[in-house]
């Protein structure tokens, strides 16, 4: 209410003047002057935003955060992403070497993870979250967020060194467009990832930036929990996981009932597990679905965190475009399904290289293309192909280029930051 005051007795509350103004010039001045008017309150809204979001007021269990410099903060959206920071931060502990830990999510299981050398904090969601990270001070940052400098995450100018680590083992050109652009380094599942940066760069006047091989640390959690899991159940019928991506050429939009109700009716165990966005936009097209196939009691529904469980139970999958193909190949080496699907490359990295990206390329010669015709006769495809052994060497192969350093990628991450911060302290 002050600020209104203010405001209307600067510049709205003046005494008369006798004098003539033209329309056209009162025009003018009438805009100039809101113009003033608008650039004064922004500017103080936008510094007490910043004043409310200094990094001193956010906490979690108690632990402030403060605002001296750091050497290594690891930023993570959420704790959908646990999976690939946790042997990132299982290093630096056995290394005895300190790590600041940032966090969007109140829940995140950071904070079950005990550590003397890694603090950890919650420092809000969304723009407040931003705030912190743009006025952050540090040697070096590592985050699997993109679009660094493109959209509300910018570059502090107190930070030497920014890095991504990739969290799948899929092409970089599926991001959108400019995702890595303003990074200094990438942490690559990969080799062969490395071709489509160094194109980008060079077709963007972009300068070089580190490009380092460490492997896949979301799919080495994964291996280790495999090892806990209960044998799969054997049976004379198969177990098929239809786990798709979201959206208008997600299979369960695009398909639905035309294709579960067949499989429900085929005698094979069916689980189906939508993609989490599902449950957030799609949220009715979900629930007729699962009305729709309430009488089926060898149907079951997946909205469980972790993929693990389902992924270790089936025989085949079915998907369409979904990154969890390379997941449950290279995990289990067994047969993926996918449908047809249209990509548009416009909003994408993709749409500025001329080769096709390495995941589709891969789809066609790993998966087995499913049609429409085949929904029908979906379980005998099934079955024989579940039984069909003859791409696993082929998976094998695949998984040996896009999942470099298997069991090792938290190790080699940490060596790489390590040299990356030599690197900075000798330049000083």
């Amino acid at each position: 209410m002050f600020l209104f005051y203010l405001i209307f007795f600067t510049f709205i509350a003046v005494a008369p003047a006798y004098c003539y103004i033209d329309p056209g010039t009162g025009s003018m001045l009438f805009s100039v002057l809101i113009g003033f008017v608008s650039i004064f309150f922004f500017a103080v809204k936008t510094a007490w935003i910043k004043i409310k979001t200094l990094p001193i007021w956010y906490k979690k269990d108690g632990e402030s955060i403060s605002s001296a410099a750091k050497e290594v903060v690891i930023y993570s959206e959420g704790k959908q992403y646990w999976n690939v920071f946790r042997p990132v931060l299982e290093e630096f502990d056995r290394r005895k070497i300190p790590v600041t830990f940032y966090t969007s999510d109140e829940n995140d299981l950071c904070f079950d993870f005990e550590s003397e050398f890694v603090t950890k904090s919650f420092i809000g969601k969304g723009n407040k979250a931003y705030a912190t990270l743009n006025l952050l001070e540090a040697d070096i940052v590592l985050m699997t967020t993109p679009g660094l400098d493109v959209y509300q995450l910018k570059r502090s100018k107190m930070v030497k060194h920014y890095s991504h680590i990739l969290h799948s083992p899929v092409d970089t050109t599926l991001y959108r467009l400019f995702s890595f652009d303003y990074f200094d380094s990438v942490m690559l599942t990969g080799d062969y990832q490395a071709e489509s940066i160094r194109f980008l760069e060079k077709n963007r006047d972009l300068p070089e930036k580190q490009l380092i091989g460490c492997g896949c640390t979301y799919l080495d959690v994964l291996k280790e929990k495999l090892e806990t899991l209960p044998a799969k159940e054997q049976g004379n019928s198969r177990t098929v996981l239809v786990s798709p991506s979201w959206g208008e050429n997600g299979l369960l939009k695009k398909y639905g009932i035309n294709l579960l109700k067949p499989l429900a009716q085929s005698g094979h165990k069916v689980i189906v597990r939508p993609h989490p966005q599902s449950s957030i936009v799609e949220k009715n097209m979900l629930e007729t679905l699962q009305k729709q196939l309430s009488d089926y009691s060898n149907v079951e529904w997946d909205f469980e965190r972790e993929n693990i469980r389902s992924m270790s139970r089936s025989d085949v999958m079915i998907s369409d475009f979904s990154g969890i193909i390379f997941d449950y190949m290279f995990l289990f080496e067994r047969p993926v399904f996918y449908t047809s699907y249209d990509f548009d490359k416009r909003a994408y990295d993709a749409s500025d290289v001329p080769t096709e990206p390495w995941m589709f390329v891969k789809l066609k010669e790993l998966g087995i293309r499913l049609e429409e015709k085949d929904f029908e006769n979906i379980g005998s495809v099934v079955e024989k192909c579940a039984a069909d052994s003859s791409l696993k060497e082929k998976i094998i192969q695949a998984k040996n280029i896009a999942w470099i350093n298997q069991g090792k990628a938290g190790s080699k991450c940490v060596d790489a930051l390590l040299e990356i911060k030599e690197k900075l302290t000798s330049k000083q």
